[in-house]
């Protein structure tokens, strides 16, 4: 352990493998953004109920203002940053972009995480998609138009 508290911590990071330190207190959320400057997640309501911070750990998605980053030694951390980019975007960012569920854009990296882990984890109808992304708070009012854009990449 550093001499000021830190603790090292190992982890995957968008497929690339990353050494920190950081403070055993740190929330991942805190870590990716601050110290890895990765904007992609969003600091929300910093409780856990919005799901603007949803990441994957190891493809289940989290929310990552409640997760001590110190927990997640050895672990594959996936955000928004590693799936896709303008030039070549992930099919449920374009079917976001199709079905334009997005408006402020906000909540859009964690409601795609998320529609990402929902839909490996398999849903069957928009009824499942509905309760499975009710953890994502959308506050202009795109839902209907996010689950149809996690329909259309599940190939509902």
């Amino acid at each position: 352990m550093p001499n000021d508290g830190r603790v090292e911590l190992r982890l995957t990071l968008n497929g690339e493998p990353r050494d920190l330190a950081v403070r055993p207190f740190d929330t991942l959320l805190d870590v990716l953004r601050d110290q890895l400057g990765l904007t992609g997640v969003k600091k929300g309501c910093d409780m856990g109920a919005c799901g603007a911070c949803t990441v994957l750990a190891d493809g289940r998605r989290i929310k990552a203002c409640l997760a001590l980053a110190a927990s997640y030694e050895g672990r594959a951390i996936t955000t928004i940053e590693g799936i896709g980019s303008p030039e070549a975007l992930h099919p449920l960012q374009a079917a976001f972009v199709r079905h334009d569920a997005l408006q402020c854009g906000y909540c859009t990296p964690g409601q795609i995480l998320s529609g990402l882990a929902l839909i490996e984890e398999g849903v069957a109808d928009r009824d499942a998609i509905r309760e499975g992304m009710s953890g994502n708070l959308c506050r202009c009012g795109a839902h209907p138009a996010i689950v149809e854009a996690i329909a259309e990449a599940a190939g509902l």
